[in-house]
């Protein structure tokens, strides 16, 4: 493999090729051509017509070995069933590719804490397709002190047999999983958790209620099986409450701001005033919606960005593998409480 250096001794440009082109492999496709740092140099697909397919489409060549792929690229996005990511994410890293592998990262806990240490032992950058994480609603808090003190989520979407070799809470609980994790920084007392079959011989709706040490509580609700989309959070501390809609990408806050007795409220997002024990307090509203931006293209981006610059990824393999360890508690608890 010819590598591209700048005089400096990082990369140009990254050579990277997409592992599994279904929907979602080749949306990664799609979005990787936009990226100037990234190369795409070709796509592997156990479908063969498939692949052929979609390498036209993209422009680019078509591989039926995976091995080969491998030997012409720097790095492998990775887009297969879940799992098959271990099989794939192994061989890449161990023969000094940098990953991304979409979520959850691997099948298994061993699996994923085989993968983390395999990447870090070879230097190589191992990111997970956590999207929400970049979601504009979600980037949107990195102006604000948070302490949550109670989290409630609901991830709902209509039925798609896609996703469907694992349980909803894998499929989609694991995005806010994730955000929860990111958002309460400690340890986990107790996980209480429901969920039904209703349509594959998986859960297709759980609900999960995580209580952590510092006492903040998250209550989390996913359905596969909903006749309408939904993708929201709601945050709540002393003062304040954040609403985030992540299906529009904004968020809205409200907040309470102590003020003197003699003060005038004079503001066109203020929703009125409350005074209690001598203290007044102003209601205040604002709306926060950072310029819409492809949540798929920056996540994709910032591993390529991670890679060339050889820094830590922004949602790395210790992040995938700690929300499926969560997950696989919580799918713990379901068989528990249905008696299995």
């Amino acid at each position: 493999m010819i590598t591209r250096y700048k005089s400096g001794g990082d990369l140009a440009t990254l050579r990277i090729g997409i592992a599994g082109v279904g929907k979602l492999g080749r949306y990664h496709g799609q979005n990787l051509l936009q990226i100037p740092a990234a190369e795409l140099v070709g796509v592997y697909d156990i479908a063969a017509e498939r692949g052929i397919r979609v390498s036209e489409e993209l422009g680019v060549q078509f591989y039926s070995s995976y091995d080969q792929l491998l030997k012409d690229v720097d790095a492998v996005s990775i887009a297969v069933p879940t799992r098959k990511h271990f099989e794939l994410a192994s061989e890449a890293l161990q023969m000094g590719r940098s990953v991304f592998v979409e979520k959850p990262i691997t099948a298994t806990i061993a699996e994923a804490r085989t993968l983390v240490d395999l990447a870090n032992r070879q230097g190589l950058s191992l990111q997970v397709g956590h999207i929400e994480r970049f979601n504009a609603a979600f980037r949107s808090l990195s102006t604000i002190t948070l302490a949550p003190k109670f989290i409630e989520a609901h991830r709902l979407a209509s039925f798609d047999p896609r996703g469907t070799d694992v349980a909803v809470v894998l499929d989609l609980m694991i995005h806010d999983i994730d955000l929860v994790l990111t958002l309460v920084h400690s340890p986990i007392r107790r996980i209480d958790a429901n969920g039904v079959a209703v349509v594959s011989d998986n859960e297709d709706i759980a609900n999960a209620r995580i209580q952590f040490e510092n006492g903040c509580v998250a209550n989390l609700t996913a359905s596969r099986i909903s006749l309408k989309k939904m993708r929201k959070i709601r945050l709540f501390q002393p003062d304040m409450y954040l609403s985030l809609d992540l299906l529009l990408g904004q968020a809205e806050l409200y907040r309470l701001q102590a003020i003197a007795p003699e003060q005038i409220v004079q503001s066109p997002v203020s929703w009125g005033i409350i005074e209690k024990d001598g203290v007044r307090k102003q209601i205040l509203y604002e709306k926060m919606q950072p310029e819409e931006e492809n949540a798929l293209k920056l996540e994709l981006q910032a591993f390529i960005e991670a890679v060339l610059n050889r820094n830590k990824t922004v949602v790395p393999g210790e992040d995938g593998l700690r929300a499926l360890e969560v997950a696989s508690l919580i799918l713990a608890e379901i068989k528990k409480s249905a008696g299995n």
